[in-house]
């Protein structure tokens, strides 16, 4: 069973859709005993990271995902629900996130010849082999809407997308994985992804927290 937190991400339905089109068994869920039992768990997201933060919060949520990450529980975090895996956002201020994985999510700061938010198709570059990108074509073309990206680790960085610079549009350790994309809009790449997610992923036991460690 996949567990799919609904903390009010405006995505939540689309996502549910794209899991089940690829015979995943899902419950939309906000409870934190569903998310503890689940044998994967995905974490949408659109808008601000702070306001995922707040509502993983208020609905008790934090604990139960650091412990199932914790536990080797496949996880998957979706553009705002993968910045939030990270140990600080600077959207809106400054947030501390779960702190699953190091590094800071931060703002596009690109020639202004191109625009933020970067919306729209752009080509995801695989940078490590991993079971999440199994089956796909080269550079494969996904859709993105961010306005920040994640600084993350270069060794957690799975794949990369250029938009003034590289930045982490795929991350990885262990079991814990993250798209800055959309595979809910991204046609049949997202949905091999999804699949890849669903059906080429198992649980790894004994994975610690805290970046990691």
């Amino acid at each position: 069973m996949i567990a799919l937190i609904d903390y009010g991400a405006g995505n939540v339905r689309s996502v549910h859709k794209a899991l089940l089109a690829v015979g995943a068994d899902v419950t939309l869920t906000q409870s934190p005993e569903v998310v503890l039992g689940a044998d994967k768990v995905v974490l949408p997201g659109v808008g601000a990271f702070a306001d995922c933060m707040e509502n993983l919060a208020r609905l008790g949520l934090i604990d139960p995902i650091i412990a199932v990450v914790a536990g080797g529980v496949p996880f998957l975090g979706i553009c705002v629900g993968m910045q939030v895996l990270f140990e600080y956002g600077e959207e809106l201020g400054g947030h501390v996130g779960l702190g699953l994985l190091p590094g800071r999510v931060v703002q596009f700061d690109i020639d202004s010849a191109l625009k933020v938010p970067h919306t729209g198709w752009n080509e995801v570059e695989p940078v490590a082999e991993s079971p999440l990108l199994a089956e796909l074509p080269a550079a494969p073309w996904t859709y993105f809407n961010h306005s920040f990206y994640c600084r993350a680790s270069p060794d957690d960085i799975l794949a990369t997308t250029d938009y003034g610079g590289p930045f982490a549009s795929v991350v990885g350790r262990g079991n814990l994985y993250g798209v800055q994309f959309h595979p809910e809009k991204s046609q049949h790449v997202g949905l091999q992804v999804m699949r890849n997610f669903v059906h080429g992923i198992g649980t790894i036991p004994g994975i610690g927290t805290n970046g990691g460690e």
